[in-house]
């Protein structure tokens, strides 16, 4: 009996580890899973941070901004919030260098800031051409001293810009609308590089929702109804079917077998299974010549030489892309530690793993890249191989 009794308690002690075990190893899983969160949201942070995108973010990875200078925000935000797509607009103050202004002092044309609207939208419902239209259409886009009755640089036109995508689409509409001759004079609308954006005080917001008389009468005496009437009742514009589509974002992807034909050996390995070539012995960890670098595979444009660094690891290491559009990232496991994997939006390429190690300065990211997921295109052949427009990187 006593010896039963042992037998027993000796199973049941086994079972008992063998259940400990499998709930420490569940606890390891979980942890890793938060660690590995933790560290892409932080990274994601930074990228928010480094890149300066707006002070009003969004979570939604799905939702992009746009930011414009249309005169009177209460106006430009009403316009822009009756179309399907647009998730918020806020009106505030962008372009100048004082921080937190007020109205008063913008207003004044002390600060050097515009009247500005930020457009929270979302790219599957609506494009960033449209919000080009929609912006236009509600403007005098030959106005070079405000707009309408309110005068000054603080009221004048102006799209900021947030990546290379909205800078290129941006000076292609312009071109377009004053190829258009709809006007006599030409089109005065600036395109400026967007550094920050502030919320106007909370009585500016919706103020066309609050106050619905005085807004009314102040649009109905501003001349801006009237000129929209005039110049824009009927005028159909037809900017998307006009422009041109870059090579790499028509790209369909090769199935295994003829990547296989195409790559070489490691540009297969790194691209399609997620390798890893060795440190300092590959073709870009060193090279400091000026010129962007593609991806192997589709040719989408992806990282610079003027965001480059030698950082030691033995890998082309950068602080950002070139638009972070053009990369996705991604939890990696597979080693112990967890990791963000950095992938090609377009082609899917596995190019690398992004760290929070990187320089304080420029945001403190390092983009870790394969030599072999990437090809240099030098700064002298970019505008031949169709890369003209990432000649403004290197602009001194």
């Amino acid at each position: 009996m006593l010896g039963f009794i042992l037998k027993d308690f000796i199973y049941k002690v086994h079972c008992l580890d063998i259940v400990m075990k499998k709930l420490l190893f569940f606890i390891v899983l979980v942890v890793l899973f938060f660690s590995a969160c933790t560290t892409q949201d932080n990274i994601s942070k930074q990228i928010i941070n480094s890149n300066q995108t707006s002070n009003v973010v969004t979570n939604d990875p799905e939702i992009k901004v746009a930011t414009f200078a249309g005169g009177c925000f209460w106006c430009t935000e009403a316009d822009f919030e009756k179309h399907e797509g647009i998730v918020s607009v806020i009106s505030g103050y962008s372009g100048g260098s004082e921080v937190n202004p007020e109205y008063r002092d913008v207003a004044s044309g002390k600060t050097g800031h515009r009247e500005a609207v930020q457009v929270s939208y979302n790219p599957l419902e609506i494009s960033y051409e449209k919000l080009l239209e929609i912006y236009i259409k509600h403007i005098d886009p030959t106005d070079v001293n405000g707009s309408f009755v309110d005068r000054g640089f603080q009221y004048s036109y102006a799209i900021f810009y947030h990546d290379n995508e909205q800078y290129t689409l941006a000076n292609e509409f312009l071109e377009y609308i004053d190829q258009e001759k709809i006007f006599d004079k030409p089109i005065s609308v600036q395109i400026e590089n967007y550094t920050s954006f502030y919320s106007a005080e909370e009585y500016h917001q919706d103020y066309y929702k609050k106050n619905p008389l005085r807004y009314s009468y102040y649009r109905s005496r501003s001349g801006r109804d009237g000129f929209i009437e005039k110049y824009w009742d009927g005028v159909n514009l037809d900017f998307t079917s006009n422009k041109t589509t870059s090579f790499w974002e028509s790209y369909v992807k090769e199935d295994s077998t003829e990547l296989k034909e195409r790559l070489t050996e490691i540009q297969f390995y790194v691209t399609q299974e997620d390798g890893t070539e060795k440190p300092f012995s590959n073709q870009y960890h060193d090279l400091k010549e000026e010129g962007i670098y593609v991806d192997i595979v589709s040719g989408e444009p992806l990282f610079s030489s003027t965001h480059k660094y030698d950082s030691g690891t033995g890998w082309p290491s950068f602080t950002r892309p070139i638009d972070l559009d053009y990369v996705s990232l991604h939890d990696d496991f597979k080693l112990f530690s967890p990791r963000v994997e950095v992938r090609s939006s377009i082609a899917d390429s596995h190019l690398g793993h992004v760290f929070e190690d990187g320089p304080e300065e420029f945001g403190g990211l390092r983009y870790c890249m394969n030599s072999a997921s990437l090809e240099f295109v030098s700064l002298a052949e970019m505008e031949e191989r169709g890369y003209g427009d990432y000649l403004y990187l290197f602009d001194k």
